[in-house]
């Protein structure tokens, strides 16, 4: 293999780290900009004004028990690793543990640092059917789900898998439009959020795993 394909196999992680911050960075100045905003109210508007009530309950529930799959999903993998005594499972639960851990740590900083006003509050028209008293962006519920998408995903590569999870996570992001509790760019921040803390704790595991077998 020459130089400049180990260069490139080298630096590959960091192009798609930076490609993750700048695609973030890019979704923190349109949440605030006119036409970004403008956006963002009027496709709200046509989902939560114009949404199926009989769905009501069914996105209620999504959302709600985002938070207890989220986490017991990644708990109850590494306590089966510990219990079974199988080291590949116990190693996949821990890193689901990190990226539930570092996606709830970079959610809630940016949450407090950016603090945007709930839709329904800027918006009194906007149909509010469940609670959101913390900042708007991103969508705590959204980055959770695709948190444990991404990270499944990366751990158990079926297309089955892949395709379950993401369906999950794209309900749990759709509900929150439906509730009226959150923007589309919320979402979308929490997609991004979500996915890339799972790409950031496969990429340092896969580091260190590698620096303690040389």
């Amino acid at each position: 293999m020459t130089n400049s394909n180990l260069q490139y196999k080298t630096q590959t992680p960091y192009n798609y780290a930076f490609s993750f911050f700048t695609c973030l960075t890019l979704l923190v100045f349109s949440v605030s900009g006119i036409s970004g905003q403008h956006i963002d109210i009027r496709t709200l508007e046509k989902i939560n004004l114009n949404r199926n009530t009989s769905l009501d309950i069914f996105f209620k529930t999504i959302s709600n028990t985002t938070g207890l799959i989220s986490y017991s999903v990644p708990t109850g993998l590494l306590a089966a690793g510990y219990f079974i005594d199988h080291d590949y499972t116990r190693r996949k639960g821990w890193y689901l543990v990190e990226t539930a851990l570092v996606n709830a740590a970079i959610t809630t900083t940016l949450k407090y640092s950016i603090n945007r006003t709930r839709p329904f509050i800027s918006y009194p028209y906007i149909i509010r059917l469940d609670k959101g008293n913390s900042p708007s962006f991103p969508s705590g519920h959204t980055s959770d789900a695709f948190a444990l998408a991404a990270s499944l995903s990366i751990s158990y590569p079926r297309w089955y898998i892949a395709a379950a999870s993401f369906t999950w996570a794209g309900t749990v992001g759709y509900s929150r439009l439906h509730l009226g509790v959150h923007y589309p760019s919320d979402v979308i921040g929490g997609a991004v959020v979500g996915a890339g803390s799972a790409w950031l704790c496969h990429f340092l595991n896969r580091k260190l795993f590698t620096r303690k077998k040389n």
